[in-house]
Protein backbone atom coordinates (compact mmCIF):
# COMPACT_ATOMS: atom_id res chain seq x y z
CA UNK A 1 0.00 0.00 0.00
CA UNK A 2 1.38 3.73 -0.86
CA UNK A 3 0.15 5.46 1.32
CA UNK A 4 -1.13 4.71 5.32
CA UNK A 5 -5.15 4.62 5.62
CA UNK A 6 -5.67 7.28 8.46
CA UNK A 7 -9.90 5.44 9.37
CA UNK A 8 -10.20 7.59 12.52
CA UNK A 9 -9.25 11.13 10.54
CA UNK A 10 -11.38 10.33 7.65
CA UNK A 11 -14.51 9.88 9.97
CA UNK A 12 -13.84 12.79 12.23
CA UNK A 13 -13.66 14.73 8.69
CA UNK A 14 -16.99 13.62 7.35
CA UNK A 15 -18.56 13.89 10.85
CA UNK A 16 -17.49 17.61 10.58
CA UNK A 17 -18.41 18.09 7.01
CA UNK A 18 -21.90 16.85 7.65
CA UNK A 19 -22.41 19.10 10.64
CA UNK A 20 -21.33 21.98 9.08
CA UNK A 21 -23.87 20.99 6.16
CA UNK A 22 -26.44 20.39 8.28
CA UNK A 23 -26.19 23.77 10.08
CA UNK A 24 -26.16 25.76 7.05
CA UNK A 25 -28.84 24.64 5.33
CA UNK A 26 -31.89 26.48 7.34
CA UNK A 27 -30.03 29.75 6.65
CA UNK A 28 -29.88 28.77 2.82
CA UNK A 29 -33.21 27.36 3.02
CA UNK A 30 -34.63 30.72 3.85
CA UNK A 31 -32.87 32.13 1.59
CA UNK A 32 -33.61 30.60 -1.37
CA UNK A 33 -37.28 30.30 -0.69
CA UNK A 34 -38.24 33.29 0.94
CA UNK A 35 -36.54 35.62 -1.85
CA UNK A 36 -39.04 38.49 -3.03
CA UNK A 37 -38.47 36.98 -6.16
CA UNK A 38 -40.52 33.93 -5.96
CA UNK A 39 -43.39 35.73 -4.29
CA UNK A 40 -43.44 38.25 -7.41
CA UNK A 41 -43.55 35.20 -9.58
CA UNK A 42 -46.30 33.35 -7.94
CA UNK A 43 -48.64 36.88 -7.66
CA UNK A 44 -47.39 37.38 -11.16
CA UNK A 45 -48.81 33.94 -12.16
CA UNK A 46 -51.90 34.00 -10.56
CA UNK A 47 -52.45 36.87 -12.25
CA UNK A 48 -52.18 35.09 -15.43
CA UNK A 49 -54.24 32.18 -14.50
CA UNK A 50 -56.73 34.02 -13.87
CA UNK A 51 -56.54 36.46 -16.79
CA UNK A 52 -56.88 33.28 -18.89
CA UNK A 53 -59.78 31.92 -17.08
CA UNK A 54 -61.65 35.00 -17.30
CA UNK A 55 -61.12 35.33 -21.01
CA UNK A 56 -61.97 31.63 -21.85
CA UNK A 57 -65.20 32.11 -19.78
CA UNK A 58 -66.01 35.73 -21.48
CA UNK A 59 -65.65 33.67 -24.79
CA UNK A 60 -68.13 30.76 -24.19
Amino acid sequence: MPHRTRPMTALLLFTGLNAVLVSTITPVYDFVCFLPYWERRRERRRQEREAALAKGSGSA
